[in-house]
């Protein structure tokens, strides 16, 4: 109780100004609708027969989970520079099912990954670092932060 009251005494006066600022689901939820809408991100034709990891045992139910997991990574990316194809791995990676033996983690797919980070390179919000991994660009700061306060805005809304 008392943690809930220090928290909205700090909330008072804030503005949101960038991703670290809102929820990771709400942002996460609003990026997605923002690349379906623009219709710059290319849906390729194996999305929906394929599985995202080697643990998995069918494909995503949402027909919509390329774009949910393009927002997530590049809100990762945003967070934490330098993000490449087999950190993305060992995030979205899961438990291993093998019966009656002992479960083992499984690193996720590689493939989606780096389709997911390619497509992001082509619309210009994020660029490959020279140390290895990814960075976001300017236009792509600009992009999310734009997408962030919109998200805020609408999460204000929902709680009112």
């Amino acid at each position: 109780m008392s943690i809930e009251l220090y928290d909205n005494q700090f909330k008072e006066g804030r503005k949101i100004v960038t991703v670290k600022d809102v929820e990771p689901e709400a942002f996460i939820k609003a990026f997605s609708q923002h690349l379906k809408r623009q219709g710059r991100f290319e849906i390729p034709k194996w999305a929906d027969v394929v599985k995202t990891s080697k643990a998995k045992e069918l494909p995503p139910n949402d027909p919509d989970w390329l774009y949910v997991r393009t927002a997530s990574m590049v809100r990762k990316v945003y967070i934490r520079k330098g993000m490449g194809v087999g950190a993305f791995k060992k995030v979205y990676g899961s438990q291993q099912r093998r019966g009656t033996c002992t479960k083992h983690f499984s690193k996720s797919s590689g493939k989606i990954a780096r389709y997911c980070l390619q497509q992001l390179e082509e619309m210009g919000l994020v660029e490959q670092n020279e140390e290895g991994g990814r960075v976001i660009t300017k236009e792509g700061q600009r992009e999310l932060d734009t997408v962030a306060v919109q998200a805020a805005a609408e999460a204000e809304e929902d709680e009112e």
